[in-house]
């Protein structure tokens, strides 16, 4: 089931593996990507589609320092090379569109302020250029500013299909900007974007509607994580979450949801991919620590439609061959993950 072809939105996927996104901080100064990006991605075109890493749609926003962005022209730009390099290898590739909210920081953002839903912080320290540093408490967003910030997950949208991009996802998932509003820990708010459900997902909706009339939602996948604790997250009830954003995004028929499975953590626990088969109609992806034996009896069972594979993609650029031919798998060097250059990146063995 693995190498069955499936209809993802406006793309027909030769197989169902596909490459998660994954944060790698290889782009240079100001967000831009570059070579090297180039021949990480293009790599990995056999999956059945590649998902890059989170790409910022507005500046000021940097949670890593070196993830790339899609909000000015020499972005768009180096971004046409990799999907260039990518599509020339038969390839597809989304890009996920994203804002920290308040996991960015000022040290990384020449002091511009943090934003989230709630002013409550994440625990614990991030990595700045001035070294380790607790995060900051970011700023409530006025009702009146979501407009702009919608508005440039849409524009986000519209560079990346200039780019040449077949699609984006929207990042929706581990403790970002849309999760914190999603979720009622973070989520302190009075108005029409906190309390219930409805409301607290009503920033999402406002999101998908925008970036969906702006490229066409056969063009747009999402991602969520309802478990994930990662970014100081959590919910009082993941399992109702889930069921009612599968359930309300049937009227927007997008791309696929792409679901986590777990909590990195711990601390969540609850079958979210159980509630999201049976509440969506559409293409269902599952992510986090599937082996190729798990993804293929999932898919089998009708569990899933495909699983976006992580770090076992990561460190296997040939991936889909490996999997057919039931070879081993390069053990990935999580040293190098966020680190800068090609090793750990681009130079793990293929077949």
């Amino acid at each position: 089931m693995l190498f069955n072809p499936l209809q993802l939105g406006a793309l027909t996927l030769p197989n169902r593996i596909l490459l998660a996104p994954l944060t790698r901080t290889r782009a240079d100064a100001g967000h831009v990507p570059n070579d090297l990006m180039t021949e990480y991605y293009s790599q990995r075109a056999t999956g059945g589609l590649l998902i890059t890493e989170c790409t910022m749609v507005a500046p000021g926003t940097s949670a890593f320092i070196n993830e790339p962005g899609i909000y000015n022209d020499a972005q768009i730009a180096a971004w046409k090379k990799v999907t260039a390099a990518v599509h020339a290898k038969g390839g597809r590739i989304f890009m996920q569109i994203w804002h920290a909210g308040r996991a960015a920081h000022p040290d990384i953002n020449d002091g511009t302020p943090i934003v989230s839903s709630s002013a409550t912080a994440v625990e614990g320290d991030i990595h700045t250029p001035n070294g380790k540093v607790p995060h900051a408490v970011p700023r409530a967003l006025a009702a009146e500013e979501i407009p702009a910030i919608v508005a440039a997950f849409a524009q986000g949208a519209k560079n990346a299909i200039a780019a040449g991009f077949d699609g984006v996802e929207v990042h929706g998932a581990n403790g970002y900007l849309i999760d914190q509003f999603l979720r009622d820990t973070p989520n302190q708010r009075t108005d029409g974007y906190g309390g219930l459900l409805e409301n607290r997902a009503r920033f999402l909706f406002e999101v998908l509607n925008a970036v969906t009339a702006a490229i066409g939602a056969d063009k747009v996948g999402l991602r969520l994580s309802p478990l994930n604790s990662y970014n100081s997250m959590q919910d009082s009830d993941p399992l109702a979450l889930i069921g009612f954003l599968a359930d309300k995004l049937n009227a927007y028929k997008l791309a696929y949801l792409h679901v986590m499975r777990a909590d990195f953590f711990g601390v969540q626990k609850g079958d979210v991919l159980g509630i999201a088969r049976e509440k969506y109609q559409g293409v269902l992806v599952g992510n986090m620590g599937y082996t190729a034996e798990e993804a293929e009896e999932a898919i089998s069972a009708g569990k899933l439609d495909a699983v976006a594979f992580g770090t076992s993609f990561l460190a296997n650029p040939d991936l889909p061959a490996r999997i057919q031919l039931k070879a081993p798998l390069n053990t990935p060097d999580q040293s190098t993950f966020y680190s800068p250059g090609a090793k750990g990146y681009t130079d793990y063995p293929t077949l």
